[in-house]
């Protein structure tokens, strides 16, 4: 179970102490790329990831997607053994991620002053839904709780609906990305500097920055954008459009010309010509007639005939999908964006690729999601540890 060569993060070894989705995600994203990631979970509490969503003979598949790319351990960091077993490790590593309540890791005498001790060039990220101080910090946290604070949910559904949530994990997941960018940043400046340092890491920060510039509109408008349904305050036409197969297309013109174009495929070149038309914003105030004009042409045609003239116009629309579609697009397809990968439990599994193509040092998943503490004795092994320490250990109650 070693990283290709070529993989750019050979090498980099990664201590993934969290559960669920933001900071396992951060770590399978360095694992996709060669890191060196050891999963850290309780002996009797494993990662509660393993059993969410789905499962196929009793085994976990969103775990297994989670799971990709890493040794699994399992460690007790609140007994004697695990914390000093903790320590060893963390002697060896680069990154930890852990997202413990705040003062967690302190009460288990595991934060930054005793790992920054055995390790001055760790770099600790510290992923909490509310950040490592101020008023809601001990607070639990969770993405639907961020999707909530964010603004997410009050500017999403139809103007006349409740606020709607994502019925995924968009919050965690956007953080999860950010975290490995952040972990990667400490790890750039680490090369210049020779020391680690901590990555404070909010739910509720990441995906407000994914939510552009209501702030600042906000600040220096007083504007607070409602919810608009698939509409957007920008630009119009833009929704999705039913097909006379009962199927949906989505619909684009960020772009002045798009727009320009859609109209003259849909046989009302006139409005092009009305004042209005000129901006994004200001066709969005005549979304009513640009959706009727639109709507109506699209809901004439089949979805095959509707996606060939847009082609053909050079104007932007796409299929709305489901899962089924996506397995089977050809796009898809051709990036190889949903891969396959054999798995001793379970045979051969379709999961989402690595998250990017690089052309001399790529990504790849060696392997999907481990079972529960698969590979404590071969980690503990590279560690110095002999037999006897480890049944010593397990005796303790920390493996």
């Amino acid at each position: 179970m070693t990283a290709p060569t070529t993989a750019p993060l050979t090498g980099l070894r990664v201590l993934d102490l969290a559960t669920l989705f933001a900071g396992p995600m951060a770590a399978t994203l360095l694992g996709d790329f060669g890191a060196d990631v050891v999963k850290i979970e309780h002996p009797r509490k494993p990662d509660p990831s393993r059993g969410h969503g789905p499962s196929k003979d009793g085994v976990g598949l969103w775990w297994k997607m989670l799971g990709r790319n890493k040794r699994t351990m399992t460690l007790d960091l609140s007994r004697p053994g695990g914390r000093t077993t903790l320590l060893r490790l963390a002697a060896t590593a680069d990154v930890i991620i852990e997202n413990f309540r705040p003062g967690t890791l302190e009460k288990w005498d595991l934060g930054w002053p005793e790992l920054s001790a055995v390790n001055p060039r760790l770099v600790l990220a510290r992923v909490t839904g509310f950040g490592q101080f101020g008023p809601y910090a001990h607070r639990p946290g969770f993405g639907t709780l961020a999707e909530a604070m964010s603004g997410f949910a009050a500017m999403t559904g139809e103007p006349d609906a409740p606020p709607t949530l994502p019925p995924f994990g968009l919050a965690d997941s956007i953080a999860g990305l950010t975290t490995a960018y952040a972990v990667m940043t400490a790890l750039a400046a680490r090369d210049r500097t020779g020391a680690g340092q901590v990555v404070d890491m909010a739910l509720i920060e990441p995906i407000l920055a994914a939510l552009g510039p209501q702030p600042l509109w906000y600040d220096q408008l007083g504007h607070v954008q409602p919810r608009t349904g698939n509409r957007s305050p920008n630009n119009a036409p833009r929704g999705v459009y039913r097909t006379a197969d009962g199927t949906w297309v989505a619909v684009s013109t960020s772009a002045q010309s798009v727009a320009e174009r859609v109209m003259h495929l849909v046989g009302r070149p006139e409005l092009i010509d009305e004042p209005w038309f000129a901006s994004g914003a200001d066709r969005a105030r005549h979304a009513d007639i640009l959706d009727e004009a639109v709507g109506g042409w699209i809901a004439a045609r089949t979805r095959t005939d509707v996606m060939a003239a847009f082609e053909k116009a050079e104007a932007a629309v796409a299929p709305v999908q489901d899962v089924r579609d996506v397995m089977a697009d050809p796009q898809y397809q051709a990036l190889d964006t949903i891969t396959t990968v054999d798995d001793p439990e379970l045979g051969p599994l379709r999961m989402q690729n690595v998250l990017f193509r690089l052309s001399a040092t790529p990504g790849a998943i060696r392997w999907a999601g481990r079972p529960h503490g698969a590979d404590t004795e071969e980690v503990l092994t590279e560690l110095g540890l002999s037999p006897a320490d480890v049944t010593a250990l397990r005796a303790a109650g920390a493996l």
